[in-house]
């Protein structure tokens, strides 16, 4: 009788499959994580990572306005804003503009391994809302000079980007 009963419980996915998924489980791990927290390491990067653009003025455009940006697959989502020379993350707001798309597409993007209009064009990057604010935002990103980061985070980026991507594209297959 409990045979039986256990043999329709369903199955537990394989190993494989389970290590395919864990980037993707990772994130959405932070969202467990409370918000100043997220808010401060995020900021602190977001500094550092666009820290040209902000000096140059290049995100005056988003002054007053708000631009949510959504990792889709790990169910994580920010919303940008421009204030007094910074960029803030807020908790919620009504966003002009939206940025969508999975881990690995915005991973292609911060480290230059596919074009961001590719990624536009193909639909495996979105942007919904305020176009021109989307626009705006997604040039932002794709001046980013990575020469300008410091070498640990252009490295870890790059292996990040590897084993996501790959691991994504083995369990498509």
């Amino acid at each position: 009788m409990i045979l039986a009963q256990l043999g329709r419980l369903p199955r537990p996915p394989a190993p494989a499959a389970v290590v395919r998924k864990l980037p993707v489980l990772a994130a959405r791990g932070a969202s467990l994580v409370p918000f100043r927290l997220q808010k401060a390491v995020i900021a602190r990067v977001l500094q550092q990572v666009f820290r040209e653009s902000l000096e140059d003025g290049d995100f005056e455009f988003l002054e007053g306005h708000c631009v949510r940006v959504s990792i889709t697959d790990a169910q994580l989502s920010w919303y940008l804003t421009f204030e007094e020379g910074q960029l803030r993350l807020l908790p919620m707001a009504d966003a002009d503009a939206s940025i969508s798309g999975n881990l690995c597409e915005f991973l292609l993007l911060a480290s230059r391994k596919e074009d961001p209009d590719t990624l536009f064009f193909q639909r495996r990057l979105l942007i919904e809302g305020d176009t021109e604010i989307g626009l705006e935002m997604k040039n932002v990103m794709d001046n980013i000079d990575l020469d300008s980061l410091p070498r640990y985070l252009r490295s870890a980026l790059d292996h990040a980007t590897d084993l996501v991507c790959r691991l994504q594209a083995e369990s498509a297959a």
